[in-house]
């Protein structure tokens, strides 16, 4: 039925507010209920803009933000697509925690997500079913929110993990919202001031685990998969006993992602390529280390490594190549409790005379001497003025990516890092950073963000109905963002600007669907999956 009155009003997919025209309110039983004067969307986004820019708060303005969301997805997707590089970080990363921690004391509006309780697996299609309102869904965003990076278990609170990574996908490659389902997974929580909140909106009890976690998982997946045909699967925020077990079960099968494991992996080898166009130097020729061994470090790891591999070095040869340095000091093939994604590039006790020393990050760079140094600790200063001029001293143009957020747990400031490396350093950051004046060159600072990548990839998965995410098409990505940068600019940065963003990420859906076709993971031809690029991006314009 066609919806009038206060039900189109209260619709966010279907409302316009007071830019309903004369002719529509009378059509739809809103005479009278709207102030009579007629607004264009750009004079509502206008105004919506400058209330924002009367907020001091962050959290203010999300909060309004949030608002608009709830009450109308184009004019909150237009005011967000005009000014993504001041909103990113308010509608997502580093404001997004704030309104976590608080959102079960604030809760208004489920937002058009789905709650998922591993206590009730039976109620997991009704949900999906009734969450979807028939609409074909092509994206799904779910999280158990056990290990959000910076704060944690949050349990039901992650919610806003999935609307807000879903806002990100809208916003920069143009999904339609109205073919995106946020989902989470409330599997309990283990933060003990959650569980003695009597405002704490999820499962008051402890996560669980075992078997019972494993089939409420699978329950969902192959229930999405059979409800969504077209379904790419975007796995966010699981901790690191499941990211990558839930990849690995499921990525030979479904055209699925995670985050945390591969998209910051793409984000960080397209800065190191970034750089290597900037040095002039081989992929193969660098000695990785990485400073926080969870499962982004290791999702990184395994990237650059796959990629080292790809561009000719044997896999014995690139596993030479890589160290993890954790809060036990160097990985070692006998340190205790290893993940399997950890052991994967432990090293051998007899490889070191002073093995035994190598319990710190600083002891660990001067027994390897790295050329490529990734932090991923959520350690503050970790990267110190000491273990950075030791890299500096033996490598010409060190690598050094503190991506750790927020920034109160950056491992160093990249104003520090030009300083200590005297200019030569190659820097990424995990947070945005200013440019850095040394010496009378301007040197701008890339920025890992994953937002970059993830939009551009899942538009490519998704234009091209590819059947898989496959390693080729993740390395396309890397290369078509790390291809971008003008490595003749003094002070360049190793990654392109996020105010491009979505530019790039139309750039990288291309790349993308163009490797899915060429490597048989679409039935498309080139031709329409390219035309499908186009085709599925949704401009916030009312109709």
């Amino acid at each position: 039925m066609m919806k009038t009155g206060y039900d189109l009003l209260n619709d966010p997919f279907l409302n316009k507010g007071t830019a309903f025209t004369i002719e529509e309110r009378i059509e739809n039983g809103l005479v009278g209920l709207l102030p009579p004067h007629v607004q264009t969307l750009e004079e509502q986004a206008r105004q919506a803009y400058e209330h924002i820019c009367r907020k001091d708060a962050g959290i203010e303005k999300r909060r309004f933000l949030m608002q608009l969301f709830d009450t109308n997805r184009t004019l909150f997707y237009k005011v967000f697509s005009e000014h993504v590089v001041e909103f990113m970080p308010i509608v997502y990363d580093p404001v997004i925690a704030e309104n976590i921690e608080e959102y079960s004391e604030l809760f208004v509006n489920p937002q058009n997500a789905v709650f998922l309780s591993v206590d009730e697996p039976s109620q997991i299609e009704e949900s999906l079913r009734s969450g979807a309102e028939g609409k074909d869904i092509r994206l799904i965003v779910v999280s158990d929110a056990e290990e959000i990076l910076g704060i944690g278990d949050w349990g039901t609170n992650g919610v806003d993990i999935s609307v807000g990574k879903l806002m990100v996908y809208t916003a920069a490659a143009g999904i339609n919202p109205e073919q995106v389902l946020p989902v989470i997974l409330d599997c309990g929580t283990n933060r003990q001031s959650l569980l003695d909140n009597p405002l704490y909106l999820g499962n008051h009890q402890k996560r669980v685990t075992g078997h019972d976690y494993d089939v409420f998982l699978n329950t969902f997946v192959e229930t999405a998969e059979r409800l969504f045909p077209k379904l790419y699967l975007h796995f966010e925020d699981f901790g690191r006993d499941h990211a990558a077990a839930l990849l690995q079960k499921y990525n030979k099968t479904y055209p699925v992602f995670n985050d945390d494991i591969q998209g910051t992996g793409i984000i960080t080898l397209a800065g190191i390529l970034g750089g290597l166009d900037i040095s002039q130097e081989k992929l193969t020729d660098q000695v990785y280390m990485c400073f926080g061994a969870g499962t982004a470090g290791c999702g990184i790891a395994h990237r650059v490594y796959a990629e080292m591999v790809e561009q000719g070095l044997s896999p014995e040869e690139a596993k030479k190549r890589f160290y993890l340095v954790d809060k036990q000091g160097l990985l070692f093939d006998d340190t205790p409790n290893l993940t399997p994604e950890q052991r994967e590039f432990t090293r051998k006790r007899d490889e070191f005379s002073n093995a035994h020393e190598l319990t710190n990050l600083e002891a660990a760079v001067k027994a390897v001497n790295p050329t490529i140094l990734v932090g991923t600790s959520t350690v503050p200063g970790a990267f110190t003025e000491g273990v950075v001029r030791h890299m500096a001293k033996t490598t010409k143009r060190p690598f050094i990516f503190p991506l750790s957020n927020p920034t109160k747990l950056a491992e160093a400031k990249a104003a520090d890092l030009i300083e200590w490396t005297e200019g030569r350093g190659l820097i990424a950051t995990g947070i945005p950073a200013e440019p850095v004046m040394y010496k009378g060159i301007m040197y701008y600072i890339g920025q890992a963000n994953n937002a970059l990548i993830y939009p551009g990839l899942g538009l490519g998965v998704m234009a091209a109905e590819a059947k898989l995410l496959t390693d080729e098409m993740i390395s396309a990505a890397a290369h078509a963002l790390g291809g971008i940068i003008d490595v003749t600019q003094p002070g360049a940065a190793t990654l392109p600007p996020v105010d491009k963003l979505t530019e790039f990420s139309h750039t990288v859906a291309v790349a993308v669907a163009k490797e899915a076709v060429r490597t048989g993971q679409s039935d498309l031809s080139e031709e329409e999956a390219l035309q499908n690029v186009d085709a599925l991006k949704w401009v916030p314009e009312y109709k």
